[in-house]
Order: structure tokens, then C-alpha cells, then sequence
């Protein structure tokens, strides 16, 4: 008889962990231990569920680098006693914050899940009930002892995407996330269809879950405009210690072609500033040199963004800043795929 799966859930804040006061009208935090009673379904599950909830929750605006690294303790002191994990979490920086998460796990070989909802589980059309119970259904699968899904992913109104994939797109909405690049994982209607081409293969080697706690915040993007003006571009340039700057480009990943932009990228370049072109567009790739007004951004050793998320590329920088790796390598290990974030 296989052993019921053990799903550990984290709670960091988010809608999905509110109950309305029907006196006040307020969002208030309910206490996690008393989860079933919220949602009584979960008993039907077939898994052992624990929860475990930061001290104090957050709304997801607040999300930084500390919290990242609250996150992957959590999950790597309990990596070995877990099957898998669901984080809950606010739905304004999920895609951020999976996108880091999936970077600071390396050798994941269990599903790491985030989800939440648009309304509060209290509510009575609240889309929270059916994230979170499909989510530990997700987290819960298993073919011959192994989990099925070995990676960071994002699940919202029956879609799990890749985590590092996913960008918010409505904030009404209860379909608030797409993956404009990759398909979903799985999809969820009257029985869960796991798309097993499009996920992660898992390691061929045993190596042990590694989690990259030290991430490198020195990093900024800049969105280009038409009319963007010289003494903007040269301020942002100019910001003390910064060694990444995420260039949203237009396009395939094209730019003006005016003298003093190409000089200020190149100058910066040359500096040691990494610079990554990343299109504006929802879907789609940079292709640089494609067109004439991206082919000097190639000359002068622009990083490819590829079709890379803005979520995934400030997340990816930070973890390369923070790493070891040498700046000399910092473009070539940018531009590979890690953990399935670009093509």
C-alpha cells in the first residue's frame, strides 16, 4: 500500500489566507491550524498536510529578498520529512517570487507550488478553495515513489505553469496569470492532465537539494519609450553600484539607434555593467540583429534575453550576482538555461 503523501504549506500572507469579519468588513488573517475547518474538503484529500505560517504574514507588495530566503529555509529544513510544498502567497509578486525560488533551489526533485486566490477563502465565489485544493492535488502526485512534477510552479484558476514562466496579467480577474512562452504543466477539468512533455526533466543524478540563500539585489530595469531622453538613460546608468540593468526593448528586442544611446550602453558596458535585453511584449523573443535597430545592441555584447520573463531575468540576476559566478562568465551563464526559464 503507497504511503499517503506528506504536503507541507507555507503561508507568507495573500488574499488566499484571509476571512472577511462580517462585523467590520475587514480581511483578517485566520489561524492556519484551523484549515479544515475552512475547507472541510481537504479531508478527502489522500496526503498528510501540515502548515507552517510566516510570524507575521505580508502583503505581497512587501515581498523582498529576505522573505525569498525565509521561504527556501523553510522548505530545504523540511525537504526531507515533505513529499511536497504549497506556498500561499499574494498574487501581485507571485510570478517574482516563484521566478527566485526556482533559481535559489537547485537539484529539486519535489513539487514547490504557489498559489492563491482573488478573493478570500471566506467569500462566498472565492476561487481560493479550488487553488489551494488542486494545488496539494498537484503537489501530491506520484508515479513508482517519485513525484511527477520536480519543479517551481505556479497554479491558478486550473492551470499549474512554470513558475519562472508566469507573468500576472489581470487584477480582476480570476484567470490572473499566463505563461506566455511555455504551455501548462497541468491542467485541471473533470481529472487532472499532466502534460509531461513540457515538464522539467528530472536529474538524471542524485545530488542533494541545494538552496541558494545569498541573493544580489543590485539590479534594475528600464523600460524604453518612445522619446526617452539622454539624461534619464544616463542617470539610470550612472546609479551607484548597480551591476545589472534589465533593458525592456521593443519588439524582437530592438532599440533607437541614436548615437548617444548606443554610446551610453556601450561606455556602461564596458564599466563592467551587465545589460539584458528583454522584450516589452507579452509573448515572443528577443532575436538580436534581426532587425537593423537591434543589430548594434548585439555588436556592442548586449546579453540575449531570449523569450525570458522581466520576473524571471531580475530574479535570475540576482542569483547570479549572488552566486560565484565570475563576471567574465555572468553573459554566457545568463543566456543558458537553468532551470527552464528560456528557450
Amino acid at each position: 500500500m503507497q504511503n499517503k503523501a506528506r504536503i507541507l504549506l507555507i503561508y507568507t500572507g495573500g488574499t488566499i489566507g484571509m476571512v472577511k469579519d462580517y462585523e467590520t468588513g475587514a480581511l483578517k488573517a485566520f489561524d492556519f491550524d484551523e484549515l479544515m475547518s475552512h475547507i472541510p474538503e481537504l479531508s478527502q484529500l489522500d496526503c498528510i498536510i501540515k502548515s507552517i505560517s510566516f510570524d507575521t504574514p505580508i502583503d505581497s507588495s512587501n515581498m523582498n529578498l529576505k522573505y525569498w530566503e525565509e521561504i527556501a529555509v523553510i522548505i530545504e529544513s523540511n525537504y526531507t520529512s515533505q513529499d511536497g510544498f504549497v506556498v500561499l502567497h499574494g498574487s501581485d509578486t507571485m510570478s517574482y517570487s516563484a521566478s527566485a525560488l526556482s533559481f535559489m533551489l537547485e537539484n529539486l526533485s519535489k513539487p514547490v507550488i504557489f498559489t492563491g486566490s482573488q478573493l478570500p477563502i471566506g467569500d462566498l465565489r472565492t476561487d481560493a478553495k479550488e487553488n489551494l485544493i488542486t494545488s496539494i492535488q498537484i503537489a501530491s502526485l506520484q508515479i513508482n515513489g517519485r513525484a511527477v512534477i520536480q519543479e517551481v510552479g505556479l497554479y491558478f484558476e486550473y492551470k499549474l505553469y512554470r513558475g519562472n514562466r508566469t507573468t500576472k496579467i489581470n487584477a480582476e480577474h480570476f484567470e490572473a496569470f499566463d505563461s506566455p512562452n511555455h504551455p501548462p504543466l497541468v491542467e485541471s477539468g473533470v481529472n487532472l492532465k499532466v502534460n509531461h512533455p513540457y515538464l522539467l526533466n528530472p536529474s538524471k543524478n542524485k545530488s542533494k537539494l541545494k538552496a541558494h540563500k545569498k541573493l544580489d539585489n543590485r539590479v534594475a530595469v528600464l523600460k524604453l519609450f518612445p522619446g526617452i531622453g539622454e539624461n534619464l538613460v544616463n542617470s539610470v546608468l550612472q546609479t551607484a553600484d548597480l551591476r545589472v540593468l534589465i533593458l525592456e526593448t521593443y519588439g524582437a528586442g530592438n532599440a533607437p539607434t541614436a548615437n548617444w544611446f548606443i554610446q551610453l550602453l556601450e561606455k556602461a558596458i564596458k564599466n563592467g555593467l551587465h545589460i539584458i535585453n528583454v522584450t516589452q511584449c507579452s509573448g515572443g523573443s528577443v532575436i538580436m540583429g534581426h532587425y537593423e535597430t537591434s543589430k548594434k545592441l548585439s555588436q556592442i555584447q548586449l546579453i540575449d534575453g531570449k523569450d525570458i520573463t522581466t520576473e524571471a531575468a531580475v530574479t535570475k540576476a540576482m542569483y547570479l550576482l549572488g552566486s560565484t559566478i565570475s563576471s567574465s562568465l555572468f553573459k554566457t551563464v545568463f543566456e543558458t538555461s537553468l532551470r527552464g526559464e528560456m528557450d
